[in-house]
Formats: C-alpha cells, structure tokens, sequence
C-alpha cells in the first residue's frame, strides 16, 4: 500500500493500514485539514467537488463530502467530470477552493485528492505544507448541528465548459465541420467518456468511434496515454479509416493523438502542435517543464517568442507562465495550459485547438506531425527504495559531468549539445524518473542506459 503527500495532491492505493495508504481516515483526515485550510484562508465556506469514474470514487466521494458537511462547508457536487472542468467551475461558483478526486494516469487501485485555491488552480507548494500541517496536527472545528454544510448538485459544468471552449476565437467551428474529420477515441473507461464525444459532436464532428468509453472504472488498459497502451486504438483507426485517434486519461487532463496510419503522433506533440497554432494567431512566449521536448522552443522561437522552463509540475509550469506572460504552455506528457480559457491542463480545449489547426492545415495528421522538428525521448525509471538517498545520488552525478552544463532547478537535468537528460523523482509515484531527449532514438536510449549504468555504479559503491 502506498500514500504520497505532495504539490500533486494526496494520492494513494485503496485499502490497507490507515497512513500506509488512502483509506477512509486518511480520506477524512486530509478533507479536513483542505476544509480547514480553506476557511481560514479565504472566510469561504463553499467548495467545489468532482470526481473521474474510477470504482473507489463514490466511496471516497462520500466520505469528502460528509467531511466538508461536517466543517460547515456547503459543496457543490459535479459528481462525474474532468479536472479542467472543476478547475473552471470553481472562480464561476465563487469558491473557496476545489477537489478533484482522481488520480489521473494511475491504475485503478489507486485515487487522491487534488486540491484547488479559489482560483481553480493547485495549490502552491507553500499552502500545500499548510493542509499538511493542519492534517497532522488534526487541528479541526468542525460545525455544530445547526451549521452543517449543504450539498448543492450541478449538472451543468459540462455544458459550460463546451460553452467556453466554443466562444474561444482561435476556435473555428465551422472549418473543423468542413473538415468531416472521421474521429476514433479511446478514453479509457472514464469520463472521457462523457466529455470527449459530447465535446466533438458540438464542434460539428459527425463520426465518431467510441472505444472505451463507458464511464464505470474498469480501466482495460493501463490509463497512462502511452504508445504501448494504446494498441486497440491504433488498430480501430486504421480498420475504419478515421482521420485521427484521439486519447485521454482518466480525469481528462493530458492528450494524445493517433495517426491516420496508426502511427503515434507523440504525447510531447500535443503541446508542440497546439502551441504552433496558437502562435500563429497570437505571438507571444511559452513554457514548458524541463522534461518536456526542445522542439516547443524550437516552434517558439521560429515564431519570434521566447521560451522557458519550469519545474515538474502543474503549479510550477503555471507559475513561470505567469511571471512570463507565456500565452500556452503546458507539460510534454500531453498536457495543454491556455490561460484564454483557464490556468490549468485541460484536454477538451486542446482537441478544440488541435482540429481547428489541423483543419486549417488541410493535410493528413502524419504530415502535420512531419512538418516539426523530430526529436525523440527515452522515458525510464528506477523504483526508489526507503534507504535511498536521491539528493546524495544526483550529486554524485552531477559532479561525474560536472563539465557539462546543467539545472538544479528540478532534481538534475544536463545538457548534451542538442541533447539532455533529466533526473528527477516523481511528484506521484514512488519512482525516479529518467527522460533523455536527442534527434533520433538510439541516441537518447543510449544516453538513458549511460546515465543508468552510472546511477547503478553509484549504488554498488554505497
């Protein structure tokens, strides 16, 4: 069992020993320390709720609930959504804040709790060792029986949110109707699939091939948007001749698309694509994380704006757009962040974005895909154990390629000429993550397993 506090939340496995895993007390106890949070923060006593469709979302969804209740908290159910779509309805409710209960690319076993500010954006690192501390100390008032919270359910954020990717001008409706694009969509078993068919028949798409989309939880591949999970999609692709797949995750936040050929467009694309055609339209600057693909800098700085890069992370990226005035930026793992419509990764205005350039493109999506630079990452990882000491490791190969430049900023990243490779542990997982980036796969697989042998060569000596 697994519990992992971080900027991203509250996420852990279902079941086991209370504090060794999300359990019902932990459940409890860290809605409690948010609410908590909330009230003292903001004199708010009104919280916005949705969760993915994955099986333990009921229960936990009960359990917050009665929580924020139990605080005095009136809560406004979405019941079954996305994160972007919380994050858009928590600034239009006049919130105080928001939960997402999801655990996004996680297998089913697993859930948590996202947390929002009034804004509709994650909470700072800062406010995060706040709810933490309040959960420890267990430092809650909770409302007599004459001032429990109310629960308001509201159906009409899905709605909303079409609403406002649809009144956005870089989205073109009628090109993306002329197009007649034919669409197949894998998302996964979860409220993708509610959103994403419901999203693209309001964008004019007449043909849509759904897979995957009853939202009951049973993932029926791992979540994770990756090329080796998304085999069945690639296949309905091809067999019925669609234009493109589209794949999203469990809670809605990243996006992936498929080739017409079945061939994968690359989730570090999604971004690269999007950020094209916005900065066509409307020149400015843009940030990414620094394990995302130079080619956003490249696609940038053709376009006259300035790159830069942020720590890991949906805060972090969000940050450094701010103090840049970037106008998109977003996260290589497929994650769209358009400030015209909100500060947060959202996948719905991403597929509005990507068919209004694609349409005006008037080609196929793999010629789309040829027409930017082709980099290649190497995503690997290590699995962490309790006595590893990983700010001892990173330094010890930092000072191995101390003649190379290098970041900080982010666990360890280091440049290679037109390469690098970018070590860091996961904010989710109990892992450390391993990316390498170069101009075709040998290459960066080959500095992946250098810097891996050297991480393993480390360890034996300790």
């Amino acid at each position: 069992m697994t519990l992992i506090k971080s900027i991203s939340g509250i996420r852990g496995t279902i079941g086991g020993i209370a504090g060794n895993g999300l359990t019902p007390i932990d459940v409890v106890k860290f809605t409690a320390a948010y609410g908590s949070w909330v009230i003292a923060k903001t004199n708010n006593k009104k919280i916005v709720l949705g969760r993915d469709a994955r099986i333990s979302g009921e229960m936990v969804n009960n359990l917050v609930i009665g929580t924020l209740q139990g605080l005095g908290i009136e809560v406004i159910d979405l019941g079954l959504s996305t994160t972007p779509t919380v994050e858009v309805a928590v600034p239009l409710e006049k919130a105080g804040g928001g939960i997402i209960l999801t655990a996004s690319h996680n297998p089913k076993q697993w859930n948590a709790l996202k947390l929002l500010n009034g804004k509709g954006e994650f909470i700072s690192d800062a406010d995060g060792k706040e709810v933490l501390d309040l959960a420890e100390r267990a430092d809650f008032d909770f409302a007599d029986v004459n001032d429990l919270g109310k629960v308001v359910v509201n159906d009409t954020y899905l709605q909303k949110h079409i609403d406002a990717i649809l009144a956005l001008p870089l989205v073109d409706v009628e090109a993306i109707k002329a197009a007649n694009f034919k669409i197949a969509i894998d998302c996964v078993n979860s409220t993708g699939g509610i959103f994403v068919p419901a999203l693209l028949k309001a964008l004019g798409v007449k043909t849509i091939y759904e897979l995957f989309c009853e939202p009951n939880g049973e993932f029926p591949h791992n979540p994770e948007p990756l090329p080796e999970n998304l085999t069945e999609i690639a296949k309905v692709v091809q067999s019925k001749n669609a234009d493109l797949g589209i794949v999203v995750d469990p809670d809605v936040d990243r996006l992936c698309f498929v080739c017409e050929d079945g061939s994968m467009f690359g989730e570090e694309y999604t971004l690269v694509a999007v950020a094209d055609y916005v900065l066509k339209h409307t020149p400015g600057n843009t940030v990414s994380n620094l394990s995302s693909t130079r080619a956003l800098r490249d696609v940038t700085e053709k376009a006259g704006g300035t790159y830069n890069a942020a720590a890991v992370g949906e805060v972090n990226v969000v940050n450094k757009m701010k103090e840049t005035n970037a106008i998109i930026g977003g996260e290589g793992n497929g994650g769209i962040i358009y400030p015209e419509l909100h500060y947060g990764r959202d996948a719905l205005v991403g597929i509005a974005l990507f068919l209004t350039h694609l349409a005006n493109f008037g080609k196929s999506i793999s010629l789309l895909r040829s027409s930017y630079p082709n980099y290649h990452i190497s995503k690997n990882k290590i699995t962490l154990t309790p006595e590893m000491d990983i700010d001892a490791l990173l330094l010890k190969v930092q000072d191995k390629y101390k003649n190379q430049p290098s970041s900080t900023i982010d666990g360890l990243k280091i440049e290679f000429d037109n390469e690098w490779v970018h070590l860091r542990r996961s904010n989710t997982e109990p892992i450390i993550r391993i990316y390498s980036e170069a101009q075709n796969e040998t290459v960066a697989e080959g500095l992946a397993s250098k810097i891996i042998s050297d991480i393993k060569e480390i360890l034996k000596l300790n």
